[in-house]
């Protein structure tokens, strides 16, 4: 198939969620076009049977924001039309949705475009839910051929908070276990803990529903315990009051902050924990890469996350913000090595059998033939 990918080209989930399912789409024989605004982070464009078109705006002095939505349709269905598109496959809600509605209506009068919309959390739970966008997300979902979520959390949530009674399909987030594998030797921790530290891992976009500053609290009461050392993947407005808080608990020694990565597949198998101690998660999708490396992590009982992890047997879930049972949890992982080993194995399992490429990438192929089967008529309705 010819499939058209919109999305975020940032470190969020909803973006790297949407490269990578681009990348294993192309592998496997179709050919993937991405339309942003800038290349996707995880992103090779001469990747075979991959294309990236930058979407470019104008910005006049009339306009006081650059009209990005308007432009991205415009290039939506420039592309479509050139290269005989499928379908459109838009990622987070606003304003892709919206976009790829008007692309698909420009076209209407030569050709049918049908678009899938992808929900991935905070276009549900913090941006639509907000009263601007309400309206316009809440339509935008509603006039999309197909939808998914990639959780039953966020598509329970869609049905609370919109109203929306068109079908939601749940095809889970997933991770490629042949990229993503245990490292038994963890010889290149040394280049971060030269004394045999333990690592701890995080990462995430630095925002503040991922509660950064607990992870440095962790590390804290850890290091009490067990020699450890940090490592914080990633940026956003939280780095600096996290590098802060290190500094005043007296870790900063103890502590990486590495910013943005681009293979952080080689950085995950070098620890033993990761630390997800976030405020609320759609699925986990840190977690789930965590453990396809046999990291075993320790989560928060938010959102999607009890949908990936299984307590006490893959991972560990404990209540957002107790900071303490969050590292008592740490400190048995990293002094207890026959319960590491076995959650480090259980979390290997659990990526291979249920979130591998080769169990979820044919689930959304086989969405695209249904939504292009029926691409003639309105979105289902039907639960």
């Amino acid at each position: 198939m010819k499939v058209g990918i919109t999305c975020y080209p940032t470190y969020g989930g909803s973006g790297i969620v949407a490269t990578e399912l681009g990348l294993e789409l192309a592998n496997r024989g179709h050919s993937v076009h991405f339309i942003t605004y800038a290349n996707p982070i995880r992103l090779d464009p001469g990747t075979p049977r991959i294309h990236y078109h930058e979407v470019e705006v104008s910005n006049y002095p009339l306009f006081q924001y650059p009209p990005y939505c308007l432009a991205l349709a415009s290039r939506m269905a420039e592309v479509a039309e050139s290269y005989a598109l499928d379908l459109l496959h838009v990622h987070y809600a606003i304003p892709h949705s919206i976009a790829a509605l008007l692309a698909q209506q420009m076209l209407a009068p030569v050709r049918r475009l049908p678009f899938i919309t992808t929900l991935h959390g905070t276009d549900i739970t913090l941006v639509g839910s907000d009263r601007s966008y309400f309206p316009i997300t809440k339509f935008s979902i509603e006039q999309s051929n197909g939808i998914t979520s990639i959780s039953e959390f966020i598509r329970e949530r869609t049905a609370d908070v919109f109203g929306v009674k068109n079908r939601v399909r749940v095809i889970p987030n997933f991770v490629n276990v042949e990229t993503y594998k245990p490292d038994a030797e963890k010889a290149g921790a040394r280049r971060f803990a030269p004394n045999g530290e333990k690592l701890l891992i995080h990462l995430s976009n630095f925002r503040p529903v991922k509660r950064v500053n607990d992870c440095i609290h962790i590390l804290e009461r850890v290091r009490k315990s067990a020699p450890a050392h940090l490592l914080m993947v990633g940026d956003g407005p939280d780095r600096g009051p996290a590098e802060i808080l290190a500094r005043d608990l007296g870790v900063h020694d103890h502590v990486s902050f590495l910013g943005k990565q681009d293979h952080v597949e080689r950085l995950i198998p070098l620890a033993h924990v990761l630390l997800m101690p976030s405020e609320l998660e759609a699925f986990g999708l840190a977690a789930l890469e965590a453990m396809a490396c046999g990291v075993p992590p320790i989560g928060t009982n938010a959102g999607g996350v009890p949908e990936l992890i299984t307590n006490g047997v893959d991972g560990f879930m404990e209540a957002v913000g107790d900071i303490d049972a969050q590292a008592a949890r740490a400190v048995q992982l990293l002094t207890d090595n026959h319960l590491h080993e076995r959650m480090a194995a259980a979390a290997r399992q659990t990526a291979v059998n249920r979130f591998s490429t080769e169990s979820i990438i044919p689930q959304y192929e086989q969405y695209y033939q249904e939504v292009c089967g029926h691409a003639a008529t309105k979105p289902a309705t039907s639960r």
